[in-house]
């Protein structure tokens, strides 16, 4: 069944029977070879060559009635008119120039060698290889019906005739004659271009390929690169070679473009922008349709050009490249927000730039010679705003933080213990929130990954005495939630560090400081509750009573909540040397021989380069050796704490410097 026309030439060619039939009328009633000529309109011949060419060039400039159907070349049609109007004109001029009025056609006398010889040296074949069933149809009818190498030969072998008549001066005494001829070669030359553009738009937009039609497509293109090899003289539009190779390259990127356009015509225009799933699953379809045409380019077209040197592949693989290359030119000036450049640049590089993309090994996208499918300029604009969105981002997924936080302060929820170790969720959703946006971030390139640990890095800086404050000014404060606490910034200082070294090395300080403030805390807690029971001790009734019992109790309580915090902070150091102090100060307050407290006194002093005078005040003041002889030990060791070896000297030997001396023993200190 014959396919559709694509274009609607002007006066129908005649075969080359018919045209010799045609020849042998009368005068009286003879016919042009390509328009019949009204009589009584000899003066006007040439104004229906020109009309029915307006008509023929205002069909095919009209848009498809299908949106699947791109518009034709209009640069094919510019050519064809330019040089078809200088070859009229040069004819007119040739014929005024020799003293010959316009008259109607004469007729021309065909030459049945010529024309033999002329058919042999275009299609390689002589007039008897003409098919009867050919040379009954019309130019027309085998450009509809996509016979095109049968149409060649037929317009090859009239082109070749009427460049003979030319030569031999046939037209000297009727140029517009001439005219018609080589604009009726001209349209149906260009009607042939047309038809190979709209086979090459339907192999992509059918469901099947007609492999017999992209095979009569690559064999006309030949045949005419074989008869039209070099340029003709200027004006002369007759045998100039009709490039129609490059106009079947500009077709694929027409219909590339084109198909590329119309994937994720379901979305709304604009909706792309309005949010990430929108532009997602845009994305998604166009690369569905990429993928289901190049496979089909791959697997069902080529093998119909495989007789021929046509580069199919690269040619199609090139189109889709730019034309999906500009789609996303055109979907990056709309794109807005952290969540739509990530989908665009995750899926310029992850999806488009897999491996997997077309599904097969075999059909993998080449990085050369491909250009990127993103100039470096846009790249590094998307990866800016992109960055710039998510340093919002990242500071609002903090401030989240902390307000879940808040709720578990509010709500009275005690930490859980797991794995012996009271436990706060607030290092685990920080270290999601950093490994989630960095391994995103390192997926597209190394150094946006960069980037985002750095920004990363900079938000946890902030956020973690933000934190501290916030959490030291609620009423959730207890040993159960500073133990967490605690944990959570031992943790995040051990893992971050250890997982990002050298990146997010700004962390230590935060979180050092947030550590030593939880853990004071934590003691001041313990320090208020055995306060009381400290002052038992100033009287003589601790000597009768059992005083230290609750005290003993509270130390022992404090002692379970440290069992829960992690290891490094819950005791100062594994240092043996660190028992020596406890001895010292119980020899002080229990030697009941007064004399040996300045030995005493002495040890604790050169055990302890980092011992001050105020502990010594406090030590003696829970002693009670009253005012002279504490005068005197104050004295004597006055002398010692000066002669003390520095603390710099020996910085792993600090106990003391760490301990403050309440304010109870401030009061004990003044009175002494």
């Amino acid at each position: 069944m014959p396919l559709p026309r694509t274009v609607t030439p002007g006066p129908e060619l005649q075969s080359p029977k018919e045209l010799g039939k045609s020849q042998t009328l009368p005068q009286g009633t003879r016919k042009s070879n390509s328009m019949k000529e009204p009589k009584g309109q000899h003066g006007n011949a040439l104004k229906p060559s020109l009309g029915t060419l307006k008509r023929t060039f205002f069909r095919t400039s009209l848009p498809p009635p299908s949106t699947h159907k791109p518009k034709d070349d209009p640069g094919l049609i510019r050519r064809s008119s330019r040089f078809l109007l200088r070859s009229l004109r040069r004819a007119l001029d040739e014929g005024l120039a020799a003293g010959f009025p316009q008259v109607t056609a004469v007729p021309e006398k065909p030459s049945r060698v010529a024309d033999g010889v002329s058919r042999r040296a275009s299609t390689g074949m002589g007039p008897e290889e003409l098919e009867p069933q050919a040379e009954s149809k019309s130019v027309t009818d085998l450009i509809t019906e996509r016979q095109l190498v049968k149409a060649f030969e037929q317009l090859r072998y009239l082109e070749t005739q009427l460049v003979a008549d030319k030569t031999s001066r046939t037209f000297a005494q009727d140029p517009t004659a001439y005219a018609r001829r080589a604009m009726d070669l001209c349209i149906h030359y260009d009607g042939m271009a047309a038809e190979i553009g709209a086979i090459v738009r339907e192999a992509l937009g059918s469901e099947g390929v007609d492999r017999d039609a992209l095979a009569e497509l690559a064999q006309v293109v030949h045949l005419e690169e074989e008869a039209h090899q070099a340029p003709q003289a200027e004006g002369d539009f007759l045998s100039t070679p009709r490039h129609w190779r490059q106009h079947w390259e500009d077709a694929v990127r027409r219909s590339a473009q084109e198909r590329v356009q119309q994937a994720g015509g379901k979305v709304a225009p604009g909706a792309a922008a309005e949010g990430a799933s929108d532009l997602a699953q845009l994305l998604a379809e166009l690369g569905s349709v990429v993928r289901h045409d190049l496979q089909k380019v791959r697997l069902e077209m080529q093998p119909a050009y495989e007789a021929t040197d046509f580069p199919v592949w690269e040619t199609y693989l090139r189109a889709f490249h730019s034309a999906v290359a500009q789609r996303l030119q055109e979907l990056a000036r709309d794109a807005r927000g952290c969540e739509q450049l990530y989908v665009l640049l995750d899926w310029a590089a992850n999806v488009y730039g897999s491996p997997n993309f077309l599904g097969a090994p075999d059909l993998a996208l080449p990085t050369e010679p491909l250009p990127p499918l993103l100039e470096p300029a846009l790249w590094a604009r998307l990866e800016s705003d992109y960055t710039s969105f998510l340093e919002t981002k990242i500071s609002s997924c903090f401030d989240s933080i902390l307000q879940l936080e808040q709720r578990r302060w509010e709500a009275g929820e005690d930490p859980e213990v797991l794995q012996g170790l009271y436990h706060a969720p607030l290092s685990i959703d920080v270290h999601m929130l950093v490994a989630e946006h960095v391994k995103a971030a390192g997926a597209i390139s190394s150094e946006l990954e960069a980037t985002t640990l750095q920004i990363c890095a900079r938000a946890l800086c902030l956020f973690v005495p933000r934190f501290e404050k916030a959490f030291l000014a609620s009423k959730a404060v207890s040993e159960c939630y500073l133990g967490s606490y605690i944990n959570s910034c031992m943790e995040m200082r051990t893992s971050l560090l250890a997982r990002f070294p050298g990146t997010i090395k700004e962390l230590e300080k935060p979180l050092v400081a947030a550590t030593k403030s939880f853990q004071k805390h934590l003691l001041q807690i313990v320090q208020q509750d055995v306060q009381p029971l400290f002052k038992a001790l100033y009287t003589r009734s601790w000597l009768t009573q059992d005083t230290l019992r609750p005290l003993v109790d509270k130390v022992v309580d404090f002692a379970r909540h440290l069992e829960h915090v992690t290891p490094p902070l819950a005791q100062g150091s594994e240092a043996t040397w660190l028992d020596q102090a406890i001895l010292c100060v119980a020899e002080i307050l229990g030697e009941t021989y007064k004399d040996d407290i300045r030995r005493h006194l002495e040890t604790l002093i050169q055990s302890y380069p980092d011992i001050r005078r105020d502990h010594i005040l406090a030590i003696l003041a829970l002693r009670r050796l009253g005012r002279r002889r504490n005068q005197n030990l104050l004295q004597h060791t006055q002398g010692l704490l000066r002669t003390a070896p520095e603390v710099a000297s020996s910085p792993h030997r600090v106990l003391f410097e760490e301990i403050e001396v309440p304010t109870s023993v401030d009061v004990l200190i003044t009175c002494i």
